[in-house]
């Protein structure tokens, strides 16, 4: 009696396998530019952001940022900013502009203020005693709690935190094609 034999199916099995791995790649957005250089100078210290009606935000000084404890972003000090997977997520340009994935624009930040994607005007500021003000589209100032620890040139990085927190709000926003307002919108 003649053995069955199953055929092998680690040629097939290896060529899916491929052929996912390389769908995935296609599929992934590119990192920012300058993302293997670096970009703008940073200084990375423990901060501390309480906001009214949210999770603290903490700077650790390895870079991590914590909402509640929590951890949401990293950032180095060549101006890289990482998810909690280690995926980059946008790159603070020297020239004030934070790219992002796809070298999508989101917005540009100075040393205390930033500008929301595809806007001139600021919509957060900090000010010299740390405190946040955000900017509605109409430019009415809303109180948006206080940064500890965001002195001298670590501003900057408190600055491009605050914002990045912003754009993920901004971008989580449902969109929707038609739109009626007066102002600018955010």
């Amino acid at each position: 009696m003649k053995a069955i034999v199953p055929r092998s199916r680690g040629p097939l099995r290896a060529a899916a396998l491929l052929g996912g791995a390389l769908l995935a790649l296609a599929c992934s957005a590119n990192p920012p530019p300058r993302w293997q250089e670096g970009g703008a100078a940073l200084v990375v210290q423990a901060a501390r952001w309480d906001r009214p009606d949210d999770d603290p935000i903490e700077i650790l000084p390895n870079g991590q940022v914590l909402e509640d404890g929590e951890p949401i972003l990293l950032v180095d000090r060549v101006g890289r900013v990482v998810d909690e997977d280690n995926d980059p997520v946008a790159i603070l340009l020297p020239d004030g502009f934070v790219a992002g994935n796809d070298n999508e624009l989101l917005g540009r930040i100075g040393v205390s203020n930033a500008a929301p994607p595809n806007a001139a005007a600021a919509w957060l500021a900090i000010m010299p005693d740390g405190t946040v003000v955000r900017y509605d589209a109409d430019g009415d100032r809303e109180d948006a709690g206080r940064w500890v620890g965001c002195d001298g040139p670590a501003r900057r990085t408190c600055t491009l935190i605050s914002h990045m927190l912003l754009v993920r709000e901004y971008q989580r926003r449902p969109r929707s094609g038609v739109s009626i307002g007066v102002g600018i919108g955010f």
